[in-house]
């Protein structure tokens, strides 16, 4: 587990430049400099030389980060931002009471126990059978937090993966990907479900591992397996069916900032009969919600929430799409009150309200 200190080099090696202010979406609404990666590099590199205290002002600078991780991107010599932010948080996590509060609420027990119960209230089971084909691709359902709370998406999943006798869906007991944690500096469970993780990952056959969310595929990138990781989107678009709805829609989609192939969901919506594809003003913009965030900064988050909620209006769709449960929850709390808002669904759940033909 590293500290901050490990990461003395990285936060040297920035230069300064502020390209990461063009693309910071905290800087665009604040003007903050301390609210991009360059600032907080200054105020950290003060806490590495014993000039200032990790304090609550600077953990509350750290707090105003998406994770979107465009920094990262855009960033000339290449910095992680938000593992040097992650290191920064949980250093004061471990001195802060309220800290230490979230960090027992995200022990496994109580926090998968608040799973079981989500999804009992959602639904009386989460889990449809697959009848296993005598041969074909091995897809290792990785099944995020929010499919255990809100079943319908796997569910959809479920449907559709049905329309391809070749494939073999198998799943496993895993643990949450870590975003959650990583958001609150939790390091210590971040490891803990990452370790669980990966031997599940090491124990078992597959061709590829899948999932239907944009922050797991994401996290678990960020393990291993790099080349094996595909959202259900890619699998889709590799094996295209074409998806027939019974009416005319127009429909456009929010890229959620974890997903890394936006040109697959494109691909796919090519094959859908009667669906009028938009594409949004800045739909790679954060729809303002990402977990924690909304909950530390509902200012910020109520204002990037608006910026989205207008884009999407001003497209005129009948149904807005994205691929991560998190949007979902952020595109729909954006649209409410509107006059005629769109309805907001999972990309899976969608396609599964078609009829699939071969």
């Amino acid at each position: 587990m590293q500290k901050l200190s490990d990461f003395k080099d990285d936060i040297n090696k920035c230069s300064k430049c502020g390209l990461c202010q063009a693309v910071c979406p905290i800087y665009k609404v604040t003007g903050n400099d301390c609210a991009v990666s360059r600032g907080k590099f200054v105020m950290l590199s003060g806490v590495l030389k014993g000039d200032l205290k990790l304090s609550e002002n600077i953990n509350k600078y750290l707090d105003m980060c998406l994770k979107c991780g465009k920094c990262k991107d855009f960033c000339p010599s290449g910095i992680d931002a938000c593992k040097i932010f992650e290191a920064a948080k949980y250093e004061y996590a471990k001195k802060n009471f309220f800290s230490k509060i979230i960090f027992a609420l995200q022990s496994k027990l109580i926090f998968n126990n608040i799973l079981k119960i989500a999804g009992k209230i959602n639904s009386l089971s989460t889990h449809t059978s697959v009848t296993p084909p005598k041969r074909g691709l091995r897809l290792l359902f990785f099944r995020g937090c929010a499919d255990k709370a809100l079943p319908n998406s796997e569910k959809a999943l479920k449907k559709v993966l049905s329309k391809y006798p070749e494939v073999k869906l198998i799943e496993k007991d895993f643990d949450c990907c870590g975003v959650p944690f990583l958001s609150s500096g939790n390091l210590e469970r971040f490891e803990e479900a990452k370790k669980q993780n990966i031997e599940i990952l090491n124990s078992t056959e597959f061709d590829y591992i899948i999932t239907d969310c944009a922050s797991c595929e994401d996290a678990l990138k960020n393990y291993q397996f790099t080349e094996k990781i595909i959202n259900i989107s890619e699998f889709i678009a590799k094996h295209p069916k074409t998806f027939q709805f019974n009416k005319n829609l127009k429909v456009t989609f929010h890229k959620p900032c974890h997903l890394k192939n936006y040109q697959a969901v494109k691909d796919i919506l090519k094959n859908c009969q009667n669906i009028e594809y938009i594409e949004m003003k800045d739909y790679d913009e954060c729809c303002g919600f990402a977990g924690e965030f909304a909950l530390k900064n509902p200012k910020l988050s109520a204002k990037l929430r608006e910026n989205k909620a207008q884009n999407i209006l001003s497209s005129n769709a009948d149904i807005v799409l994205t691929l991560c449960p998190a949007c979902i929850i952020g595109l729909k709390s954006a649209l409410f009150g509107k006059k005629h808002p769109p309805k907001v669904m999972n990309l899976i759940e969608f396609l599964a309200s078609a009829d699939i033909i071969d």
